[in-house]
């Protein structure tokens, strides 16, 4: 067996390699890099996903939003550079290519399940999809945030 070099490509190459003492390519990494890069890619990276958390909250001054364990703190959107909210149902693989902080045709969007959010337009024309599993309290709440501004 060698060391370093490649990386795993997927939990099966690591798992030949530790169970069946099979190491697979020209240069296979040391069964030790291969216990890491599977506790790494293998347990640790679907476990954030897995254990994700979106926080959103509507206050005096806008919307905060704290994707856990992404964001370290609260992004505050002020209400006065959003020109227009709606509740809607969409399609997350679809439009965003999946849950998470995403990035798609229609701007980027915060979610962690399911299909129903918030669509904010601001006045640079960007959109931000926030997900909600109440997302017409939600969109009710931040209609009344920017009326007050206004």
């Amino acid at each position: 067996m060698g060391s370093g070099g490649r990386y795993c490509r997927n939990d099966v190459v690591c798992i030949t390699q530790l169970l069946l003492n099979r190491p697979l390519g020209g240069r296979p990494m040391s069964n030790v890099m291969a216990v890491i890069f599977w506790l790494l890619f293998g347990i640790g990276l679907p476990a954030l996903f897995l254990f994700g958390k979106l926080i959103t909250e509507v206050r005096e001054d806008g919307v905060y939003v704290q994707y856990i364990p992404f964001h370290r703190g609260f992004h505050r959107i002020p209400f006065t550079d959003i020109i227009k909210c709606e509740a809607r149902t969409y399609r997350p693989i679809r439009e965003y290519g999946g849950w998470g902080i995403r990035f798609g045709s229609r701007g980027r969007a915060y979610n962690v399940s399911g299909n129903r959010g918030v669509q904010l337009v601001f006045e640079s024309g960007k959109r931000l999809l926030i997900g909600s599993n109440r997302p017409e309290e939600f969109s009710r709440a931040i209609q009344t945030g920017i009326g007050r501004k206004k």
